[in-house]
This record gives C-alpha cells, sequence and structure tokens, in this order.
C-alpha cells in the first residue's frame, strides 16, 4: 500500500474525529442524533446542523480519492447523511395529516413536530406541549436537502416523496405572514408560548423556497415528475417582509445573533449587500462577548439569576438579565463560516483565535465547542458593575454538536480541502452581487379586429386573440386554478395548493403544457374582480408599478413577459382612452418611469422569455404521465371556449313593458345620502347606530323601539317574514334608525305617535306567525313598492334608481322579489336566478332586488359614477379580491391596522384575519355607511400597494388608522375647495379610484395639491409643483366670491403648521427614534399619563428601548386622543422631556408626569404673550374675559375651534424660533417640573 500523502493523513484525522464526536452518536435504526446521552429527542434543526460537517467531508474526500478505500470512505460518509435526511423525511411524512391540515388553518397545534423520538421517529410530546411551529427548522431541512442533492446525493426515492416534499413547500411558502416560535423555540422572550413573526424564520423559508424551485428530486436521472414547482411570488413576498424587519428579529427581541445564518450560510437569503452589512455589525457591536455572541439582549437562559423551576419569566424580572445573558461560541463558528464566503482571510483568522481560547480540551486533545459561557454566581454583582470584565464557565453540553459540526466545516474550508462552492452547489451565495438591468417586454393583444384597427389608427400594431395562435392566452385564474393539482397525491391524502394567488413574477413566464404553450394575463387585469379594475387610469397606474416591481425582482432565466389584453370594455364611448394610447406610446419608447421595455408581439419573445413545463398535470397516479389529468382538461376544455369571451349586463329598463301613468312622483331622494357617515366639521366624531339591514348585520344590536316613534311608514314593520330566509333577520322591525321621515306615504296611513308607539311594543311581544298574518292583510306596502318600481324602469338617472334601490333594500330586503310583489322561497330564488333577466316582471321570474342591484352597479362601472359605484358595491356586499392580502402586506411590515372612527368605533387590526372576519369587522365599525365601508376596503388596498412599492413613506408610522385618514381627506378637500364637510365627503366618494390613490398619496408624502377639475365633474388631484395648476386656489368648481376669494389667495401660508400637525397626527408619524427616547423618560420617572392612561415605569424593566412591544404601547397611550394635531403637541412635549434626559440636566424626573398639563402650560404661556404683543390669538382666546366669553369657554367651545381648549394659533406656530412651540413646552416643563432647579446657572441648549 503506498504511503498517504499529508492531505490525506490530514483527512484521516478529521474522519476519525466526525466519527468519534458524530458519527458515534447516530442513532443505527432511524439515522437521527439524540439531543445528548441522556436525552433521546432528535430536534430536526441540530440534525441537519450535525450532518453538515459529515457532508463536507465527503466532499473532500471525493477530490483527492484516487485509492478505493478513499472511494470507500467517501461513500460510507454520504451514506450516513441520506441515513440522516431519510430519517427525518420519515418522521415528518408520518405527521403528513398535519402538513395537509396546516394548509388550511395555519395554527401552532397542527404544525409538523420541531423533534422526534431518535430511537423510531416517533411524536415525543404533545402537540400542545411545545412550541412546535418553527419554520426555520422545516425550511432549512428542505434547503439542506436542496444543496445535497445538488451536490450529487440522491435522498428522495419515490414518487410520493416528491408530492410530499411539494406539499412541505406550501406548508413554508406563507412564512412571511405566519407567527412562529423561531430558532429559540420560545416565541415572544418571555417565554410565555405567544408565537411572534421572526425575520429569522422568514429568511429561511425565503431561502428554502428559492432553492427548491426547479430542482429535480432525482438529481440527473429524473424525469419532469420529480420537479418541484415554486410560486417565485412566494419568495419574494419572505424577501420583502425579511428586508423590512431585518436587523430586528422580533416584535420582543430587537436584535438576534440567529441572524446570522439569514445572511450569511447556510441560507444566504439577504440580496442587499449594505444590509447584510448593517445587520451583522448590529449583532457585533451589542451581542458579541469574550465568549461568543448572546441569543438577544435579556435572554434569562441558563443564567444564574434564572429560576429553574418554571419555564416563563415574570415580566418585571427580565431587566435582571441585562448584561449576564449567557454568550455561545456557536456564533464565532458562524462568523468564521460567514467570512470564509466573503473570502476575508483576515477575518477568519481573527475569529478561529477567538474560537480556539474558548475551545475545551478533551482528555485526547481533541478541541470541543461548548454550548455556552455563563457568568458564576458569586460574580454577578461585579459583571453588572462592569460588564465583560469576570469569568465565565462552561454551562450545557460540551460538546454541542450544532456548533461542532459547524467549526469542523470551517476547519475544513480554512484548510483548503473544500471550496465555498462545494458547500453550496446551487450558488445562493451570489445573491448579494449585482445584477445585469432587466428588460421587461410587453405585449398587447386586441380582443377582436375591431379594436386592432382602433389601435392601427395610432400607429400602434397589434395582433388578436385569434391570430396569436397556437399560444393561448388565458387570465391569471386559470394559472391559479391549474396550480391547485400541484402536489395532489391520493395516497398520502395531501390535497394541493390552497392559496388562489399568483402574483406578476408567475403570470410573467410562459407555460409549456403538452405541446401547447399558454400566456397569461396579470391578476389585476381581471375584471371580473373589483370596481377599481373598471377605472382605466388607475389599471395604467398599477401597470406601470408591476412594471417597475419585475425591474428589481425579477431573478428567473429570460426575460419577464407581461401580456395584456385590450377588450370592449375598456372602451370608452367607443373610443380608446387617451390614457392608455399615451400609455403605449411609451412603451413604444423603450422607457417607462425608468425601467427599460420592449413592445412585440409573443412570437417575437417566445426565446427571450421563462418558459416552465407544467408537466405535473398529468396523470401520474393512474399510471398515465403523459396523459392530462381528466379533471384538467375538462377545465381547459370549458374555459378556452369561454375565457375571455364577454357577460352580457342585465338591462335594468324592461323593454315591453310601459310602465302606466304616475299619479304622483314618490320621492326616496337622498335614501343614499342618508347613510352617510365621515365626519368632517366637528371635532368630536360619533357615528350613528347601525341598522341591521343586510345578512352582515345579524349581529347589530335593535333599536329600541322608542327611538323610531316618529316613523311613518309601516313598510318596515313587516317586512320580515320568516320564509325569508337566513338574508335578513327577525331584528328587521323598524331598521332605520337614520332615515327618518323621508318618505312621504299616503296620510291615511299615519297614525297618532302614540298609537305606533303601542304598535312597536306589541310588534316586539308578538310570535313570529302574527307578523306573517298581517302581512297578507297589509296591500299598502304592495301598492308603493309598485309605483316605485314603475319610477325605477321610468327614470333614467342612475343616482335616483340608487336612491330607489336603497329604499326598498331598506324596506324590503336585498331578496324581495320584483316581480312577483310577495315573498318567495329562498331555494326557488336561486334555482331561477341564473335566467336572464331581460324584461323586469316577465312571467315566471325571479327579479330580485339584488338583481336590480347588480345591473344598477354594472352601470355605474361603465358611466363612472364612482359614488354610486363605491355604495352599490357596499350594498351587495362585493369585497376587495385582495383585501385579506393587503392587510397581510402591511402588518407583516410591522404596521397595525385600525378601522372606523376614533374614538368610540375604533378596532385594531393586529394579526392576519381571513377575509370574512375583515369584512365583518370594517361593517361593524361603520354600521350602516356601506360607502365609507368601502371606501375603507379602497384605501387599505393603496396603501398595501403603496408599502410594497414606496416603504418610505410609512417611516416612523406605527399604526395606520383608516377612519383618520378617510376624514382628512375629507379636510383637506374641503380646504382646497372652500366647501363644508358634507359637500367634501360626497367629492371624496365620487373621486375615481385612480384619483383617490393619488389623493391619498399626496397626504401620506406631505405633498401640496389642488384641485382642477376635470368634464364630468370628475376631480383631479394635481401635485403642486406640476405645469397643471398655474395658482394654488385654481379649482374648477367655480371660484369663491368676493371676500373669500380674497382669503383664499392670502391663507395660503396661515394654517401650514395646523395642517402639517393634523396630517403627521391622522397618520400617526413620530419624530425619529422616538419611541426609545420616550423610554428613557420613562426611566426617569415613575411614568407617563396621557388621556387618562399611564404608561408605568415598570415598561422599562420587562422591554429594551428598540423593542416592538414598547413602541406599541406608546402608541396605544397616544392613540386615546382623538384629536390628530393635539396628539401632535403631546408628541413634542414628550421630545422636550427627552432633551431634558439626554443632557443629563437632572438624576431624576420625579413622580408621574402628566403630559397634557405640560401643554395646557404652554399655552397659557403663549397666551400670555400673545397678550403682551398684540399677537393673533388676541382676537379668540387672548381676549380680556368679560361674562360671555366665559360662558363660552366653560360650554367648550373655543372661539378659533382649537380642538382640546388649546389655541387654534399654537397649533399653527411653528416648533423652531422665539415664538415657537418647542419654546413654550420648555419653558412649561421647567415650570410644571418640581425637579428642575428654579434658580442658578443652567447650560440651556434647545436643538
Amino acid at each position: 500500500m503506498r504511503s498517504r500523502s499529508n492531505s490525506g493523513v490530514r483527512l484521516d484525522y478529521y474522519q476519525r474525529i466526525v466519527h468519534r464526536l458524530i458519527l458515534a452518536h447516530q442513532e443505527p435504526v432511524t439515522g437521527l442524533f439524540p439531543a445528548s446521552n441522556v436525552n433521546s429527542h432528535a430536534w430536526i434543526r441540530d440534525n441537519v446542523y450535525c450532518i453538515l460537517a459529515v457532508w463536507g467531508l465527503s466532499m473532500a474526500y471525493k477530490k483527492i480519492a484516487d485509492q478505493d478505500e478513499d472511494r470507500a470512505k467517501c461513500y460510507e460518509l454520504e451514506q450516513s447523511c441520506v441515513k440522516l435526511m431519510r430519517g427525518l423525511l420519515m418522521a415528518m411524512m408520518n405527521q403528513k395529516d398535519k402538513v395537509e391540515k396546516f394548509k388550511m388553518t395555519q395554527s401552532p397545534y397542527d404544525s409538523l413536530h420541531a423533534k422526534y423520538s431518535s430511537k423510531n421517529g416517533l411524536p415525543v410530546v404533545g402537540d400542545n406541549e411545545w412550541g412546535h411551529l418553527q419554520i426555520d427548522a422545516v425550511s432549512l431541512y428542505l434547503l439542506i436537502l436542496a444543496q445535497m442533492t445538488a451536490s450529487g446525493l440522491q435522498i428522495v426515492f419515490s414518487l410520493d416523496e416528491v408530492s410530499f416534499i411539494q406539499n412541505l413547500v406550501f406548508y413554508i411558502e406563507s412564512a412571511y405572514s405566519i407567527p412562529d416560535y423561531g430558532i429559540w423555540e420560545r416565541g415572544d422572550k418571555t417565554n410565555h408560548g405567544e408565537p411572534e413573526l421572526n425575520a429569522s424564520s422568514i429568511g429561511m423559508a425565503k431561502a428554502a423556497l428559492e432553492a427548491m424551485n426547479e430542482l429535480d428530486l432525482f438529481g440527473a436521472r429524473g424525469g419532469p415528475a420529480s420537479v418541484i414547482h415554486v410560486l417565485a411570488d412566494e419568495a419574494h413576498k419572505c424577501q420583502a417582509v425579511l428586508q423590512s424587519m431585518l436587523p430586528r428579529e422580533s416584535n420582543s427581541k430587537e436584535l438576534d445573533s440567529g441572524l446570522l445564518c439569514v445572511i450569511g450560510f447556510p441560507a444566504f437569503a439577504v440580496d442587499d449587500a449594505q444590509l447584510i452589512h448593517n445587520t451583522k455589525d448590529a449583532i457585533l457591536s451589542r451581542l458579541q462577548g469574550k465568549y461568543g455572541c448572546k441569543r438577544f439582549l435579556r435572554d434569562g437562559y441558563r443564567t444564574p439569576k434564572e429560576d429553574p423551576s418554571r419555564l416563563y419569566y415574570e415580566r418585571w424580572e427580565l431587566r435582571m438579565f441585562e448584561n449576564i445573558e449567557c454568550e455561545w461560541p456557536l456564533f464565532y463558528c458562524y462568523l468564521i463560516l460567514f467570512h470564509a464566503f466573503q473570502s476575508d482571510k483576515r477575518a477568519v483568522e481573527e475569529y478561529a483565535s477567538r474560537l480556539e481560547k474558548i475551545m475545551v480540551r478533551s482528555e485526547d486533545g481533541i478541541l470541543l465547542v461548548p454550548e455556552s459561557y455563563a457568568v458564576p454566581q458569586d460574580l454577578v454583582g461585579f459583571e453588572y458593575q462592569k460588564p465583560g470584565s469576570q469569568t465565565r464557565e462552561v454551562v450545557g453540553r460540551c460538546p454541542f454538536l450544532w456548533g461542532q459540526s459547524l467549526f469542523i466545516l470551517g476547519r475544513l474550508l480554512q484548510e483548503g480541502f473544500l471550496a465555498v462552492g462545494e458547500l453550496d452547489p446551487l450558488n445562493r451565495r451570489l445573491g448579494a452581487q449585482k445584477k445585469p438591468d432587466v428588460v421587461v417586454q410587453v405585449v398587447i393583444i386586441a380582443e377582436d379586429n375591431e379594436i386592432r384597427d382602433k389601435l392601427a389608427e395610432h400607429d400602434l400594431h397589434v395582433q388578436t386573440i385569434a391570430e396569436v395562435a397556437p399560444i393561448e392566452v388565458q387570465p391569471a385564474r386559470v394559472l391559479s386554478h391549474l396550480y391547485t393539482y400541484l402536489g395532489r397525491n391520493r395516497k398520502l391524502g395531501l390535497s394541493g395548493r390552497k392559496s388562489r394567488d399568483v402574483g406578476i413574477l408567475s403570470t410573467s413566464k410562459l407555460y409549456s403544457l403538452k405541446d401547447r404553450i399558454f400566456a397569461f394575463t396579470p391578476q389585476f387585469a381581471d375584471l371580473s374582480r373589483f370596481y377599481i379594475a373598471s377605472d382605466n387610469e388607475l389599471m395604467i397606474d398599477i401597470l406601470k408599478g408591476e412594471i417597475n416591481f419585475l425591474k428589481s425582482a425579477w431573478d428567473l432565466l429570460g426575460r419577464p413577459l407581461v401580456t395584456l389584453v385590450l377588450k370592449r370594455i375598456h372602451l370608452d364611448q367607443d373610443k380608446i382612452p387617451l390614457a392608455m394610447i399615451q400609455t403605449m406610446r411609451k412603451l413604444k419608447s423603450g422607457y417607462i418611469n425608468g425601467t427599460r421595455v420592449m413592445l412585440g408581439s409573443l412570437k417575437d419573445f417566445l426565446n427571450t422569455s421563462a418558459i416552465t413545463d407544467l408537466s405535473f398535470l398529468g396523470s401520474t397516479e393512474d399510471g398515465y404521465p403523459d396523459r392530462l389529468h381528466p379533471d384538467v382538461q375538462t377545465y381547459l376544455d370549458e374555459h378556452l371556449l369561454r375565457s375571455f369571451s364577454n357577460r352580457s349586463t342585465m338591462n335594468l329598463r324592461g323593454g315591453q313593458l310601459r310602465p302606466r301613468t304616475l299619479r304622483r312622483r314618490m320621492s326616496c331622494k337622498g335614501a343614499i345620502k342618508k347613510t352617510r357617515s365621515i365626519n368632517v366639521d366637528s371635532d368630536n366624531l360619533g357615528m350613528e347606530g347601525p341598522s341591521p339591514l343586510t345578512e352582515r348585520r345579524l349581529s347589530s344590536i335593535v333599536p329600541p323601539p322608542w327611538l323610531q316613534a316618529n316613523k311613518q311608514s309601516h313598510v318596515s314593520v313587516f317586512a320580515t317574514t320568516p320564509e325569508e330566509g337566513p338574508t335578513s333577520s327577525p331584528l328587521n322591525l323598524g331598521n332605520e334608525l337614520i332615515r327618518e321621515n323621508i318618505y312621504p306615504v299616503d296620510p291615511h296611513h299615519s297614525r297618532s305617535a302614540i298609537d305606533r308607539r303601542s304598535e312597536f311594543v306589541r310588534q316586539q311581544e308578538m310570535p313570529k306567525i302574527l307578523i306573517q298574518r298581517h302581512r297578507a292583510e297589509t296591500n299598502f306596502a304592495d301598492t308603493e313598492v309598485e309605483e316605485l318600481i314603475a319610477m325605477l324602469r321610468e327614470t333614467e338617472n342612475l343616482e335616483e334608481q340608487g336612491d330607489i334601490l336603497q329604499y326598498l333594500v331598506d324596506t324590503q330586503g336585498l331578496d324581495f322579489n320584483t316581480a312577483r310583489l310577495g315573498f318567495k322561497n329562498k331555494s326557488e330564488d336561486n334555482a331561477t336566478q341564473g335566467a336572464d333577466n331581460a324584461g323586469m316582471l316577465e312571467e315566471g321570474r325571479v327579479v330580485t332586488v339584488r338583481d336590480l342591484l347588480k345591473g344598477l352597479y354594472e352601470k355605474a362601472c361603465q358611466q363612472k359614477l364612482w359614488g354610486l359605484v363605491r355604495h352599490t358595491a357596499g350594498m351587495l356586499g362585493k369585497r376587495v379580491e385582495d383585501l385579506a392580502k393587503a392587510v397581510t402586506d402591511l402588518l407583516v411590515r410591522q404596521k397595525q391596522v385600525t378601522v372606523g372612527m376614533p374614538p368610540n368605533n375604533e378596532y385594531t387590526i393586529t394579526a392576519p384575519l381571513p377575509e370574512v372576519e375583515l369584512r365583518q369587522l370594517i361593517h361593524d365599525a361603520y354600521g350602516d355607511d356601506e360607502s365609507t365601508a368601502m371606501l375603507t376596503q379602497e384605501l387599505m388596498v393603496y396603501l398595501a400597494m403603496f408599502i410594497r412599492t414606496e416603504p418610505q413613506l410609512f417611516h416612523e408610522m406605527l399604526r395606520l388608522r383608516v377612519g383618520l385618514i378617510i376624514q382628512v381627506m375629507a379636510k383637506e378637500l374641503s380646504r382646497t375647495l372652500n366647501c363644508d364637510g358634507e359637500e367634501a365627503s360626497e367629492h371624496l366618494l365620487n373621486l375615481s379610484p385612480f384619483e383617490m390613490k393619488n389623493l391619498l398619496y399626496h397626504i401620506l408624502s406631505g405633498k401640496e395639491f389642488a384641485v382642477s377639475s376635470v368634464a364630468r365633474g370628475n376631480l383631479s388631484i394635481v401635485s403642486c409643483k406640476s405645469s397643471r395648476v398655474s395658482k394654488k386656489s385654481q379649482i374648477g368648481l367655480g371660484d369663491p366670491e368676493g371676500e373669500d376669494a380674497l382669503i383664499a389667495t392670502i391663507d395660503d401660508r396661515q394654517g401650514q403648521w395646523l395642517r402639517r400637525r393634523r396630517l403627521d397626527g391622522a397618520l400617526n408619524r413620530v419624530p425619529r427614534d422616538f419611541y426609545s427616547r420616550v423610554w428613557t423618560v420613562l426611566e426617569k420617572c415613575q411614568g407617563l399619563a396621557i388621556e387618562g392612561r399611564v404608561l408605568q415605569q415598570s415598561l422599562t424593566q420587562e422591554m429594551t428601548p428598540g423593542e416592538l412591544k414598547f413602541a406599541l404601547e406608546v402608541e396605544t397611550a397616544l392613540n386615546q386622543i382623538p384629536q390628530p394635531e393635539y396628539r401632535q403637541l403631546v408628541v413634542e412635549a414628550l421630545m422636550v422631556l427627552t432633551l431634558v434626559t439626554e443632557h443629563n440636566m437632572v438624576p431624576s424626573l420625579g413622580g408621574i408626569i402628566y403630559v397634557e398639563h405640560l401643554v395646557h402650560k404652554a399655552n397659557q404661556l403663549f397666551l400670555e404673550d400673545q397678550r403682551k404683543v398684540q399677537g393673533d390669538a388676541t382676537l379668540c382666546c387672548a381676549k380680556i374675559k368679560d361674562g360671555k366669553e366665559q360662558q363660552q369657554a366653560a360650554s367648550g367651545m373655543l372661539l378659533c375651534g382649537g380642538a382640546a381648549y388649546i389655541c387654534q394659533h399654537l397649533y399653527d406656530s411653528a416648533p423652531s424660533g422665539s415664538y415657537g412651540t418647542m419654546t413654550y413646552m420648555s419653558r412649561a416643563v421647567a415650570l410644571v417640573l418640581d425637579c428642575v432647579p428654579k434658580h442658578g446657572e443652567m447650560e440651556c441648549a434647545i436643538s
């Protein structure tokens, strides 16, 4: 036998170490590693990390294998890896039912277990006895499985296993919105078992999704059936959320060393080099010690102050763990690998020498990595005084296999046995390198020849759907349906993909299916969805946004391809809208908003686009992989015929039947207006009580009968019969709190109020059968309804039709049959509803009020009457398809959302909710006001669009209060248009979706805007810098006359600061680092009282300054203040307090500080100064008081209308300057706080 080379000898040494320390512990039956000699539980995460050293060593042997024994060693090591990975796979496959359930519930109790028995792979603790939901562990398994498969190992053996892995991909694909227990298995750091969103889990999931995409699990020997498919959009959502969170780990952990595995080996999940750098620096500066890094701040695990008898911590005791947290050498191993992959030799050597100093030598001289180092009990006091000064002792396992395995990998890299590329065969480490610019390909297709010819007139040449054959163009919903077949497996009981969402990254590829090629139009262009899709300008705006998004997010092979179909429905009075023509010309020019684009035809782009094979649609399970699944076949056959045919809209005006002449016209005018609740003028915003209108309102409260005493119509008394089915509730008795006295009815039918009152009381005690009999006797209602319906057919005006239908819905309910003027059974209703309703009263057909509303809704959409569209959409219970997704988008970027009008009806949404619950919540919040409820849903979608494309708009905002934002939008319109509140709300609700989004953008970004009027009374919002507005007061709604006009031009600068404060208050915007600075104030006083809420000093015991949970506590207290401008002054007062503490003027601020007291004191000082200098405020608050004035002040009305008894002029003062608000606040602090010395010299500098 010839002598070994030096490298061979050295490798044999590592092989002995790996054998003794790692492989010796591997269970022969399952292949799993127990946690220690005394604990047989096998954690998924630890097991995967343990085997990495074995995998690395096998690849090192493969390189020098010139002898049979080396090849044999290499193979043995590889098989150990396969054995372990398959052991974990078997353990998880035993829990396949959980994977299936979790796709639906996403509940922590339905998750895969985090640990199994190493003896037999079965569960070792119950579903609710452990924080099992750890998405990072399953993701790590998938990531390493992908890397090992790419390196040539065969781990997956059968197609059933492939289906299971595909379902594991679905299991982790929503990681960005699922709170879990995270890498340390504790969730919230108090360890009370509350899961939270963890950046380390999201990063690991993103890495796994990218690594798995288009991977053949059978390696080079596989076929189309063994390929895993991932929807690129899911991975991208994980990336977006991860980037918005870093360097924060979660709500309770502002920083965590566990993030090292996300920014470096093994995940390489961050693409932004600067963010990687910032995260690593934050960890090193705040968590690194002599013996490794702390896991996170105030981590009590294994510290001498921890009470080992209980798992959880009390909230007040977390402060004790500060500075004595255990330090983990494991993180030095991560840092060595991190720098090795960056090929930074000096840093690798530095951390290697640090690590060697703290490793423990075994009897036979092997270096071991211990689990952690703690401060000894008797040295805790000294460590508190001077952190990092004391010698620590080893606690926990030694060797700690997770760390030991990474240490060995690091050694193999340092000694040149492995190249970094071998540990990362999928090249994930190159993610942060700069990519070339993406060119977005755009194809526009005309629905038919007529539209093609119309485009040709504008020198835009496109093909029709028929001409692009053999390529077939389908809407995105077809793709989403096809994806539900992915991962289905009857034997395992797995049902395929549940989410119906396909994003722009998925529709920007071509798909091949056998010999056909499909192109899909993007999801936003799907007209069957929501009314915002019928606003062409908004659609174009969204398209520009999506093209811009593709530029940054596209990382697949080939170029992205956006396919758009121009349909009849897009035409405006038979012409192609100008906005569309302009956009197409821009696309033709090759650049749009800074993104390179190419406009062309589908066949030109076949060779340059990404093409994905939909081979998973074959019936593999039935043994015919080459034939399409029978369900898919029928779906495609049906769909290809009708996916792009136009839906016929129902005609409201019956053709054959002319109404008989009406003797009198009943007036329903204003029925819709009565439902509005946006309040602009008053300061206190109460809401009217909700009335039980439709099925959503079952939970509403019945207004007491005496409230309704003066109602004139009985229709509503008898509106409900038990036959009416589930859509209406017995609560419909007298359901019009708000709409009293608006429908004049025959005087014979009105009785005295007392009669009616007793009638109501009787009515509530009457059994149901009685109501029904009454219903039969009163024909009065029928005659009224007949007349209404005749009017409905007669009127051309959609607004009038809306009012009539609103009245019918209130009195008769949505399912009232207008054809028979009676009630029908619900089931019959549904059966006949599908029939085409040509005339309103055709024999034997049912036309319900709901059908009439649908017809009106579609017409209003076509005629662009947006106020009516919003209202009818609300009455029909339409929902924004992406509502739940939009709310999730906001929440996962750490923004909470509130709906409803403050202070009484505000609901906060803190966790993602299903669509149905969200709609219920919004409708509960706005009671009867359908339009505002719809507007709220719409604004949430726009906010989500902005947070995806321009996250910087949301800096320093923690809660988005949609109700307040709506109020501010109306206030801004009333200010700009010089009109009263009601008119402004009307204008607001009639803005087109595009203008609405524009107005919201101007309010979020604080840009000045003006309103210019466009044809048909539609307003258009224009930035003030833009050329379309020559001077500020140009509003096309008739200029204010005389005196007002003068004021309008002068008043421009006045009110500027008030407006700023109002906007910032409504958007909850605070100065930079505001919350962490409030923390320092709280540390020095016993509490801060705001509007009756006291922030206790004990919060600083539980939470660290940068913790999101602390910020939310402060935010909740500030949100008690209903007036936005007053809230902003309170924020300014808090800022002055932070200056006092930061300059260390005083050791302590004393007891509880009442922050409002400071604001009112500042107001007093301001008014005194105003009297001295005869300022503006002498006209209102600073007047010399006489009796009448005092009376007014007592009744709560300030002359100038300032909120919360603070003079309007103080709100309108700039913060700086000798008459600035900060000056007065500082003086108020000096006067109110006892701790500030009253005389003597003092350094005074206010920045």
